[in-house]
């Protein structure tokens, strides 16, 4: 389904001229295409969903981090251009989770798993991980359940 999204957004802004939504969207569709050629062995038909949710959220985390690199270096031409790709591959994402939704599916895995302290922390962040995919950024689900589990 995310596939057809970007195929369809794609042209959307292609028609439209739209230069930074058709550099973002190629950007997505050329990190996909390489995920699902390092998939190909195991599966023919690309990347999952979910995969393809977490590498959004993986792209949103990598420019994150360049605007605040930039940003130490007074490049807020390069701040904007990052802010820019990070506003098209939100579109893509669900609805994220606040704070209080994090710490109550974190209370919610902890139950399901039976997690008795931060050993079994792993096995919390697996089961958030199947569960709420694209849906919550993990660097905060990871901080909560570790207060959690503490």
């Amino acid at each position: 389904m995310l596939r057809a999204r970007l195929s369809e957004a794609l042209k959307t802004a292609l028609k439209a001229k739209d230069d930074r939504t058709v550099s973002a969207v190629r950007l997505i569709v050329s990190a996909m295409k390489d995920r699902d050629i390092a998939a190909r062995p195991a599966r023919m038909d690309g990347i999952t969903d979910d995969e393809i949710l977490g590498m959004l959220q993986g792209m949103i985390k990598q420019r994150n981090e360049s605007i605040a690199l930039y940003r130490k270096g007074n490049r807020l031409d390069l701040v904007a251009t990052e802010q820019a790709e990070i506003d098209v591959i939100q579109t893509f994402l669900p609805t994220q989770m606040d704070d209080a939704a994090i710490a109550a599916a974190a209370r919610q895995a902890i139950a399901e798993v039976g997690a008795a302290g931060v050993k079994d922390m792993g096995k919390v962040m697996a089961a958030m991980k199947a569960k709420f995919a694209g849906q919550m950024d993990f660097g905060k689900a990871s901080a909560t359940v570790k207060g959690l589990l503490a």
